[in-house]
């Protein structure tokens, strides 16, 4: 639920038609983040907060480009598409075309929850949960006068969000928007821009009870524009979703049954400068004007749950569609050469998963078989100002089956035990087979003939429940096929792309890289946790992960083996600490460490280890208004985000004060 509600507010409750948790959750690693989304100022600020989740780089989807918003479960390797299956009760949230999470289309007010499984594979979850899944759940109470807050900060930042029920109706939505800071310190030109920020989403959903059925319609926009540091670099993403859901039990078949029907529409502009020495000016480099794509799903289960066991059945199908529209090669004043370069892509299975409950002990296995395919992929340029073709390639199709099995056991007692095992695998996004992009003066080159990564993975937990409360999970993985972005060579000059496409210039200060199935990533971990509540006086929780990844790059990429993925820290660490000293009044501690990570594949470009420290009171002033104070990197420590290949570094947030009101009338 959303932060403390005053007990006697009556609420509205508009049910979603979901199944209820499934009971082999509890065999694997599992995190639940309730509070956290409530205080966040987005969604994937308090998903990231557990240790070893992480979007593909350090900022949060305030700074971040929509490209790099992907999230991934486990710090084994990060990616710009993700390499975690995001799903809103049943609706995967990733982009169709990029694989990543709009992030701004989920305001905080309208979730009540989210559930983390690490690992876990594929199982019911489907193509896309490699290092995991992450579970949100719409909200399903509110006061019944509604859920509102509003809110300023330094930078210009300001915005609100709200929620409200009636009947069989929910609605939410937030606004916000910051001037942001110039990422940019030494060695700052006139080129540096503030990371400029404003975002907008709503949500509507109408969900009955008919009879023993639960129905759930819901629709959602968003809108979201930013400056991306430098001058005349901004992007909009803009997007929209629909979706219908029946749930309900079915004596003799089943205990319960659910179907959805989903579809998804996303578009992206995005334009991209190159930089001159000393920063002082920028050249357009790629106008990308829009990235118009769309996704159609469905799902359904049937589960029977005796109570000491059962089984579920069933089966999911996507189908995605996308293409990029640009404009690029700038000279003389203006742009000479127009791409358009796309394709679609399908993705479906079925699964079978059993488990037992035989005194203290949980067992539970299943299988799966997917059938994928990539098609219709195209890539065009051609000369503006005759309208000649310069190029026209059609990438052959590709297809294939992959089967995927997990089991797990757990023992209940005064030390808790279980043990899984599992694999999962993600097909490639249609941004990552056909679409090239640029950073400042980095180029990436996009690869038609990327495959699917598969991982196979391990794992051993122990905990305990009392008065304190731990948990620790040990881990092994190789993640086999890897796409990670290949540095081909540097600037400047003309440099040739392995496969069909012709050579690329790269100015000086940058580098050339490809998409490529770069081999294999084989990595073993820890996963900790311990917390403790002294009554609603005090609570302490310090959680922890360490990760050593290493590539094998085989054949494909020599140069990479014995090095660490880019993007992929050692250790991250969170300490949380919440004391109420009165019943109005509760104060909060959050302490994050995040170790040394690399920018680049070839661990050329090293981001420093960082320590931030965030503060936030609540008041509860009555029964309908509450006060909100948070100061944010409160020691104004530099985080490191980015280094360009001439050494240029890029920064996160500085210190920033927050103050909001929240209102319950």
């Amino acid at each position: 639920m959303f932060q403390d509600l005053p007990p006697t507010v009556d609420t509205v409750t508009v049910q979603a038609a979901r199944l209820a948790p499934s009971p082999t959750d509890a065999a694997f690693s599992v995190v639940r983040v309730d509070e956290a989304i409530a205080t966040a100022p987005r969604v994937d600020e308090a998903l990231t907060a557990v240790p070893g989740v992480q979007l593909f780089r350090r900022t949060s989807s305030v700074a971040a480009n929509p490209t790099t918003q992907g999230l991934s479960v486990r710090s084994i390797a990060g990616s710009g598409a993700g390499r975690t299956l995001v799903t809103l009760d049943g609706a995967p949230q990733n982009d169709p075309f990029g694989g990543w999470v709009i992030w701004s289309g989920l305001p905080p007010v309208s979730l009540e929850g989210a559930l983390i499984v690490r690992g876990a594979g594929a199982g019911p979850y489907g193509a896309g949960a490699l290092t995991g899944v992450v579970q949100l759940s719409e909200r399903t109470r509110v006061p019944s006068g509604g859920d509102y807050e509003i809110f300023a900060g330094e930078r210009g930042l300001v915005g609100g969000q709200g929620a409200f029920a009636t009947g069989d109706l929910f609605l939410a939505g937030g606004w916000q928007r910051t001037d942001g800071w110039t990422p940019v310190r030494s060695g700052r030109g006139a080129a540096d821009k503030p990371l400029a920020y404003e975002a907008g989403s709503a949500v509507v959903r109408y969900a009955p009870t008919l009879g023993a059925t639960d129905l759930s319609i819901r629709a959602s926009a968003f809108e979201e524009r930013r400056d991306s540091g430098l001058d005349g670099a901004a992007s909009r993403a803009t997007g929209a979703s629909l979706s219908f859901a029946l749930a309900g039990r079915s004596p003799g078949l089943g205990t319960q049954w659910r179907a959805q029907v989903w579809t998804r529409t996303s578009d992206l502009e995005n334009i991209s400068v190159s930089v001159a020495p000393g920063r002082a000016t920028t050249t357009p480099a790629n106008n990308q004007f829009g990235t118009p794509s769309i996704g159609v799903g469905a799902n359904a289960a049937l589960r029977m749950d005796r109570g000491d066991g059962g089984w579920e059945i069933g089966g999911d199908v996507r189908y995605a569609d996308g293409e990029t529209r640009e404009q690029f090669s700038y000279l003389a004043g203006a742009f000479t050469r127009g791409r358009v370069a796309g394709g679609s892509q399908t993705v479906g299975g079925l699964y079978g998963e059993a488990w037992s409950e035989r005194g203290l002990w949980l067992l539970t296995g299943g299988v799966r078989i997917d059938r994928w395919a990539s098609f219709g992929g195209s890539r065009q340029e051609r000369i503006l100002a005759t309208g000649a073709s310069a190029l026209d390639v059609s990438p052959a199709d590709a297809e294939g089956w992959q089967p995927t099995a997990r089991a797990a056991i757990r023992r209940e007692g005064p030390v808790m035990f279980r043990a899984a095992a599992y694999a999962g695998f993600r097909p490639p996004a249609l941004n990552e087979l056909h679409r090239p992009f640029r950073v400042g003066n980095d180029i990436t080159e996009a690869n038609p003939g990327l495959e699917p990564e598969v991982l196979y993975g391990g794992e051993l937990g122990i905990g305990g429940e009392g008065a304190w409360r731990w948990s620790t999970t040990v881990f092994a993985t190789r993640l086999e096929g890897a796409v990670t972005n290949v540095t081909i060579g540097a600037g400047p000059g003309t440099l040739a792309i392995p496969g069909f496409l012709p050579s690329v210039f790269v100015p000086a200060g940058g580098v050339l890289r490809q998409r490529q199935n770069a081999g294999d990533i084989d990595a073993i971990g820890l996963e900790a946790s311990v917390e403790r509540q002294w009554g609603e006086t005090f609570s302490f929780r310090l959680a922890g992960a360490w990760t050593q990844a290493e590539f094998d790059g085989g054949s494909a990429a020599p140069q990479l083996t014995g090095l660490r993925p880019a993007q992929t820290p050692e250790i991250t660490a969170t300490a949380d600490l919440a004391w109420r000293p009165w019943s109005p009044l509760k104060l909060g501690v959050q302490i994050r460490y995040e170790g040394q990570r690399y920018e680049d594949d070839l661990n050329s470009r090293s981001l420093g280890a960082a320590t931030t420290l965030d503060l936030r009171a609540d008041w509860r002033l009555n029964r309908k208004a509450g006060l909100w104070l948070a100061l944010d990197n409160v020691t104004d420590q530099a985080v490191e985000t980015g280094e360009t290949a001439d050494g240029t570094e890029s920064f996160d947030a500085p210190r920033t004060l927050r103050i909001g009101i929240r209102l319950t009338p």
